[in-house]
C-alpha cells in the first residue's frame, strides 16, 4: 500500500495553477516555433489522400490516444474523414480500418511505444504514407515516418515531469492546428459544418431558413395604416405578437409598431387614438424567407431588433420573426 503524507496545507492553489498553465503555455511556444516545411508535406499528404477519398487513421498509445480521439474528432466535424485505431485492438483485427490510400497519422511522445511501433511495418507495406508527431525526430516511429511533425517540450506540468501533460496538450493544438489548415485548404465553409451537427445550435441556425422559424396566420399581426394604436395594439394582442406590421391594401409592408414604440409614447394622452402610421417605423428591416436563420441573429446582433417583417420580393408581408421565439426553437 502507498503511504501518503498528511495534505500539504500552505499550497497556494491559484499560484500553482497559473504555473501550471505557464508550463503548457512555453511548451505550445516550442511547438509554434518547430513548425516548418515538414508541417506543409504533411498537410499536402493528407490533401492528397482526402482527395483520392482515402481516410485519416488517427492512433496512439495511453494519454495519446485519447488526443487522437480528440484529433480525428476535430477532422471528421471539419469534414476530412477520419477514424481512430487502438493499436493493441490493431494487432487482433483492427487493422481492417486501414485501406490503401488511407494516411495514419502516429502519435507517441517518445516515438518508442512498443504497441505502436508493432502495427507500423504492416502499415509499411500497404504502403500507407506514415505522418508521426513525436518530440524525437531520431526515434523507431520516426524512421519508419513519412514525415516527422515535433512536439517536443521543455518540461511536463506535472513535478515529477513524468504525468503526460505539456506534451499532450501541445500533440493536441498541432493536431487543431493542421485539422484547422485542412478545413483552409479544402474550401471549409460554415454551412457544410452545419450539415454535419443538425442536432446542435450551430447547425439548426445555419440550415433553417427565415420560412421555417416565421409567424405565420393567426400569430402574424398586421393592421392597415388607418389603424390607431388601439386597434394595433388588439392585434399584436390577439397573436401574443410583440409587433404589428403596418400594411397597404396590397399588403406591402409601409412600416413596424412595436413594444417599444409604444413604451416610448405611453406619456401622450391621447396615444389609443393617434394612427399607427404617425408612429410606426417606415420602410422597416426585413428579411425574405429563403434567407438563412443565421441572418436574423446577424441583423439582431448588428442592429438591436426584437422583431423583423418577412416579405416577398414585391415587398408583401408573409411572416414576421419574433426574437423570443428563437431560444423555443432552439437557435439561441
Amino acid at each position: 500500500m502507498v503511504q501518503h503524507s498528511d495534505m500539504s496545507t500552505d499550497v497556494n492553489y491559484e499560484t500553482r495553477a497559473r504555473e501550471v498553465l505557464d508550463i503548457e503555455i512555453e511548451g505550445l511556444h516550442n511547438v509554434k516555433d518547430a513548425i516548418g516545411p515538414e508541417f506543409s508535406k504533411a498537410a499536402d499528404l493528407i490533401l492528397g489522400c482526402l482527395a483520392a477519398k482515402g481516410k485519416i487513421v488517427v492512433s496512439g498509445v495511453g494519454k495519446n490516444l485519447h488526443i487522437a480521439d480528440k484529433i480525428s474528432a476535430t477532422m471528421a466535424s471539419t469534414g476530412a474523414t477520419s477514424m481512430v485505431l487502438h493499436p493493441t485492438q490493431a494487432m487482433h483485427g483492427d487493422l481492417g480500418i486501414l485501406s490503401r490510400g488511407d494516411i495514419l497519422l502516429a502519435l507517441s511522445y517518445s516515438g518508442a511505444s512498443e504497441e505502436l511501433l508493432n502495427i507500423l511495418p504492416v502499415v509499411q507495406r500497404l504502403n500507407i504514407p506514415i505522418v508521426a508527431m513525436t518530440a524525437e525526430p531520431e526515434s523507431p516511429l520516426a524512421e519508419y515516418s513519412t514525415v516527422v511533425l515535433s512536439v517536443g517540450v521543455n518540461r511536463e506540468a506535472c513535478p515529477f515531469n513524468m504525468a503526460p501533460t505539456t506534451s499532450t496538450t501541445a500533440t493536441l493544438a498541432l493536431g487543431d492546428a493542421l485539422a484547422m489548415v485542412l478545413l483552409d485548404a479544402r474550401g471549409f465553409q460554415k454551412e457544410d459544418y452545419a450539415l454535419l451537427h443538425p442536432a446542435g445550435a450551430i447547425g439548426r441556425t445555419l440550415l433553417l431558413h427565415v420560412s421555417d422559424i416565421m409567424r405565420t396566420g393567426d400569430r402574424l399581426a398586421s393592421v392597415s395604416a388607418e389603424a390607431n394604436v388601439e386597434a394595433s395594439l388588439c392585434a399584436m394582442t390577439q397573436a401574443r405578437a410583440g409587433s404589428v406590421a403596418i400594411v397597404d391594401d396590397a399588403q406591402r409592408v409601409l412600416g413596424i409598431f412595436t413594444d417599444g414604440d409604444l413604451r416610448r409614447h405611453i406619456a401622450r394622452e391621447d396615444l389609443l387614438a393617434v394612427p399607427v402610421a404617425e408612429l410606426m417605423t417606415a420602410d422597416p428591416i426585413s428579411v425574405t424567407p429563403d434567407q438563412l436563420a443565421v441572418n436574423v441573429l446577424k441583423i439582431d446582433e448588428d442592429h438591436n431588433i426584437d422583431d423583423l417583417l418577412v416579405v416577398d420580393s414585391e415587398g408583401v408581408l408573409v411572416g414576421a420573426i419574433d426574437i423570443q421565439d428563437l431560444p423555443k426553437l432552439k437557435i439561441l
